[in-house]
């Protein structure tokens, strides 16, 4: 795999666990590159059982050097013999279903986390062109293709791109464990005063995840109070410090860079806060009903059919941030009470829908089915 960041890499460090605690051997071809802290990830899943091919894949195109790197799957399908070849992402999907084909060798599940295709704020046309030729052509030689989530599913299914027969759908899932048993951080140690409305957005800043966005709502009217947190760093963090600068919210903005310590965070915060422009199953949505946090999220793939209308958060349109500012402001105007209620709602939902644990075994259905 290639994109090991954000939610791809959570999804597959879950996966490779759980297929390893119920005995089945599990190697894993993949990249380092785009987040250095994988590698901790990767001594752990050795110290599992595990066995690690590291191929510095890069997500740009480059024939000679992706050439390279298929030559390099292929040996480590020669060296494993898998059963169940089972790819995520872009690249690494056309590279690792290339590399099964040619090697003959195992039942082809791929698995796109939302296919770059669609990604119109972020490719040319041409590129997302290309990007859909080359889905389509390998979608009709592999034997399922797994959506994270029914709202991904739907996507998937009127693109066109994949026979409906071998779509299946295999919710992401978290271990709730962390989640639960997480201390709230301490608000000052940011200058975030105590009294003031906190919403948190956590992950990668990027064109997809949209900060942008958020920052956008915070200057909307009736947020004049709210305080903003961006976990994360990354090429949209530039912009979001100058937009809030010209929108005069500067002051009401926290950027501390990335943090390993989400869930405290969360606690800290009045609601969390999903602006993403698109996404398969966002974690942070998980993970946030697992605190007990009330969400609020745009009608992504994923949170349509995790978040439910004043039940456990609020849903707003996609690139609106307006229609944000407005949910923002649906959820604050709510006494904490009410807020705690909700987050109590989105827990139970959670614990019976979203665990690691269901997802594994729904997955391992997957390979058998496929076999």
């Amino acid at each position: 795999m290639e994109c090991t960041i954000g939610g791809t890499r959570r999804h597959l460090v879950d996966v490779v666990r759980g297929q390893l605690e119920r005995g089945h051997p599990v190697a894993l071809a993949v990249a380092c590159l785009r987040e250095p802290r994988f590698r901790a990830d990767l001594e752990d899943l050795q110290r599992r059982g595990a066995r690690v091919f590291e191929i510095p894949m890069l997500r740009s195109i480059s024939p000679w050097r992706d050439a390279k790197h298929l030559g390099e799957v292929r040996r480590a399908l020669r060296a494993f013999e898998p059963d169940v070849v089972h790819t995520h992402s872009s690249k690494a999907g056309v590279l690792g279903r290339l590399a099964s084909l040619l090697e003959h060798r195992g039942a082809r599940i791929h698995t796109p986390h939302a296919f770059a295709f669609l990604f119109s704020a972020e490719f040319s046309a041409a590129k997302r062109g290309l990007f859909r030729r080359m889905e389509t052509s390998l979608a009709r030689r592999t034997a399922r293709i797994i959506a994270v989530s029914e709202g991904e599913a739907a996507t998937i299914r009127a693109s066109g791109v994949v026979p409906p027969e071998r779509l299946r759908v295999v919710r992401n899932g978290i271990d709730p464990a962390p989640w639960l048993a997480a201390k709230p951080a301490d608000r000052a140690s940011l200058g975030i005063p105590e009294d003031v409305p906190l919403i948190l957005v956590a992950g990668q800043l990027h064109i997809g995840k949209g900060q942008d966005l958020a920052v956008e709502a915070l200057a909307r009217p009736g947020l004049e109070r709210a305080h903003l947190l961006l976990l994360g760093g990354g090429p949209l963090q530039a912009r979001i410090e100058q937009l809030a600068s010209e929108l005069k919210v500067r002051d009401r903005l926290h950027l501390p860079g990335w943090s390993d310590q989400v869930g405290p965070w969360m606690l800290a915060s009045d609601l969390v806060l999903l602006p993403s422009r698109w996404e398969a199953m966002p974690y942070i949505v998980l993970e946030a009903m697992a605190c007990a946090k009330a969400v609020v999220a745009t009608r992504v793939d994923g949170a349509r059919e995790m978040i439910v209308e004043g039940e456990n958060g609020a849903l707003c349109e996609i690139e609106s941030a307006e229609s944000i500012a407005q949910a923002l402001q649906r959820i604050l105007a709510q006494v904490p009470a009410q807020r705690s209620a909700m987050g109590l709602r989105g827990r139970e939902k959670l614990l019976a829908e979203g665990t690691a644990s269901r997802m594994v075994d729904r997955l391992l259905a997957v390979y058998a089915e496929a076999r």
